[in-house]
């Protein structure tokens, strides 16, 4: 029985230390079926989701869920440091060690006692080891916890760093493409001053934001969880609408444009794919079309108007319908799994930029010039 008590503290110990070793120091996707972190998130995500499914109201539903990310990070350092203090705690038990006055093997209570106390380093010397494999256990164990404390304390600002870094560029889209963002209002606000070279700017930045999305995120699959500020914004709906403008641009137009648009879709597709892998959201059948073809016709149009070389429209449509095919599955995965929803192709007049709006006033600002963003006669409200 000792023996078996003690080989499955080892083992404890074990997969704790190299899941935390997998989750906080290596920076690459793991792989492996069976993970303690993984397993972690699919018992206590799926139950927290369903609880936010029945919660009617979107305001406090969006709230519910913002919840969940930060409170799994400190639920995840519970986990990890309860297993580790009862590890500890087996190994001295099935190794009989002596423990206070007299020298007698103590119950696993008090084995219990002093691992915790160990753990965190508390040194109440009211429990305390005399075997030199009993000492070695307890020094070693303190030692860890100090460890432990220098993981915490170094990891949740490098987690809020990326997070950050993340919402920035997903803020800045409210301006340029609408809110909750949209391809087609990215499209329109980019070619009403002919200004296509700033597109392919801002694309640009994107497929460098694409990149550092998928390393951050890939290294640091809770961030998944995190959600934006605004509750019509997310990484997801941002991610998809800049697919959608990209797959736009890719089927339709012709030359510099059209390069960058390829290449801002390669790497967020990339990305999208990759950290559907990293946290087990498979593909899903698409359920209904958030294509409208009378976008189509217009965009075509704002896009001619501004210069933009076209495609012919029937191969265009071809290429349009292939390359939805290849995100638009994820997509609709990451948005069932993390109940972030998916924006349409266009949105509707009566939408109202995030910039717009505060707390206080309860009707949108009055539509004006800002930073050369123009807004004629409430067209955009």
């Amino acid at each position: 029985m000792a023996l078996f008590v003690g080989l499955a503290g080892i083992s404890l110990l074990g997969v704790i230390l190299w899941d935390a070793f997998e989750t906080i120091v290596l920076p690459r996707r793991v792989t492996r079926r069976f993970r303690l972190t993984g397993a972690f998130y699919r018992y206590t995500g799926t139950p927290w989701l369903w609880m936010a499914r029945r919660i009617r109201s979107g305001k406090r539903r969006e709230g519910f869920l913002s919840v969940f990310g930060p409170l799994s990070v400190l639920a995840l350092f519970g986990v990890w440091a309860g297993g580790l203090i009862l590890g500890f705690s087996m190994v001295q038990w099935a190794a009989g060690s002596l423990l206070g006055e007299p020298w007698t093997v103590q119950s696993f209570r008090a084995q219990l006692y002093l691992s915790g106390a160990s753990f965190f380093t508390l040194g109440l010397g009211d429990v305390t080891p005399h075997t030199p494999f009993a000492r070695l256990v307890t020094v070693a164990e303190a030692g860890m916890g100090f460890a432990f404390l220098a993981v915490v304390i170094s990891y949740l600002p490098v987690l809020y760093g990326a997070f950050s870094r993340r919402e920035a560029n997903i803020s800045l889209l409210d301006a340029r493409a609408g809110s909750p963002p949209n391809a087609a209002e990215l499209l329109r606000r980019h070619t009403r001053q002919q200004n296509l070279d700033a597109l392919a700017d801002y694309l640009r930045a994107w497929e460098i934001w694409a990149a550092e999305l998928m390393e951050s995120h890939l290294s640091y699959p809770v961030l998944c969880y995190f959600r934006s500020q605004h509750n019509n914004q997310s990484w997801v709906s941002a991610l998809a609408a800049i697919l959608d403008a990209c797959a736009l641009l890719e089927a339709h137009t012709e030359g510099a444009l059209r390069w960058q648009a390829e290449l801002t879709f390669a790497i967020c597709r990339h990305a999208l794919v990759d950290l559907a892998q990293a946290i087990e959201i498979p593909p899903r059948a698409v359920p209904y079309d958030r294509f409208d073809p009378a976008t189509l016709a217009e965009m075509r149009e704002v896009l001619g108007a501004c210069g933009a070389p076209l495609c012919k429209a029937r191969a265009a449509q071809d290429t349009l319908d292939r390359l939805r095919q290849m995100y638009e599955p994820y997509l609709f995965g990451f948005s069932e799994r993390l109940l972030m929803p998916l924006p349409s192709w266009s949105t509707s007049r009566a939408s109202v930029d995030n910039w717009r709006t505060s707390a206080w006033e309860k009707v949108s600002a009055p539509a004006e010039s800002l930073s050369g963003l123009q807004v004629e006669d409430d067209d955009h409200l």
